[in-house]
């Protein structure tokens, strides 16, 4: 296995991290957006676009339109501070932004927790093997679908 170093920020540094992520990639930290943001990072596992609103909606005491979010989700997933696990359609923070690496996810079909896995000699692995038939990557999708250790 080929490990990163980077590091995986929790809490206020992650907000922070996120914030600067977003704003080098030319766009705004709204106050929305940070709600929506705080929002994700507080739930176990990944959500929906739809899940969020709600929650959304509940702390803002007005709707927030499914729509609205995914837009803010289709952001935050292009300055990689928000990951789309496509298995789910679900979303998950990025707890290391400023990684410019690809990440494995691990989805439980039990519980649903989403844990991730760094291994470039995989994804570099990959990368390869696409790029040895002509093909040019833009962006890894590796998930691995199974039970966790609580679920097993």
């Amino acid at each position: 296995m080929v490990a990163n170093a980077h590091q995986h920020r929790l809490g206020p540094g992650l907000a922070a991290a996120a914030r600067t992520a977003l704003e080098q990639s030319g766009n705004q930290w709204t106050d929305l957006r940070a709600t929506v943001f705080a929002t994700l990072s507080r739930l176990a596992r990944p959500a929906s676009a739809y899940e969020i609103a709600d929650e959304v909606s509940k702390s803002a005491n007005r709707r927030v339109a499914p729509n609205t979010v995914y837009r803010i989700l289709d952001l935050f997933v292009a300055g990689k501070i928000a990951v789309r696990v496509e298995s789910t359609n679900a979303y998950i923070v990025n707890t290391h932004p400023d990684c410019p690496h690809d990440c494995i996810f691990m989805v439980c079909d039990g519980c649903g927790v989403t844990s991730h896995l760094d291994d470039d000699g995989i994804a570099g692995d990959i990368r390869n093997a696409a790029g040895q038939t002509g093909f040019a990557p833009t962006r890894l999708v590796l998930e691995v679908r199974g039970r966790c250790a609580a679920c097993a």
